[in-house]
């Protein structure tokens, strides 16, 4: 004859299955800062490309076939700013200080090799979850 369970017995298996629950959770979140970080150390050792030219070349010709004098050309989240985006997000004239990593040597390239050309940059925030700046977009003008 099998005893029947005490509500004891029943607070334990409650409790048993939100610990397990919490602990997939810690697990899962722990796995998205790792992610996160990762992406975040890339992001800021990433070089230019040595074909970039052509890249924009080729990018900036498809979009003009179609009508476009607009091209988004990076995307990035506003945290790897060394202010959130908040200068880019207000339109300050010195939000180019706030960039870092890839989104710096983008910036400069822009400067040195695209500037002179003619081309403009438009940077802004391009979402806001959550009511903060969230991504910053880069499109390339011409």
């Amino acid at each position: 004859m099998t005893d029947l369970m005490r509500p004891e017995d029943l607070k334990k298996v409650t409790n048993d299955a939100e610990m397990k629950k919490a602990a997939e959770h810690l697990k899962a979140a722990k796995k998205q800062e790792e992610e996160q970080k990762a992406l975040l150390e890339m992001f800021m050792a990433r070089e230019i490309s040595p074909k970039a030219s052509e890249r924009i070349n080729e990018a900036v010709r498809r979009a003009a076939e179609q009508g476009l004098n607009e091209l988004q050309v990076i995307t990035f989240a506003s945290t790897y700013c060394n202010d959130r985006g908040r200068r880019i997000n207000n339109n300050e004239p010195d939000w180019p200080e706030s960039l870092e990593g890839f989104a710096k040597k983008a910036y400069d390239y822009f400067d040195k090799e695209l500037r002179p050309l003619g081309y403009k940059l438009r940077v802004q925030v391009i979402d806001y979850p959550g009511g903060v700046p969230g991504n910053i977009g880069f499109f390339l003008k011409w």
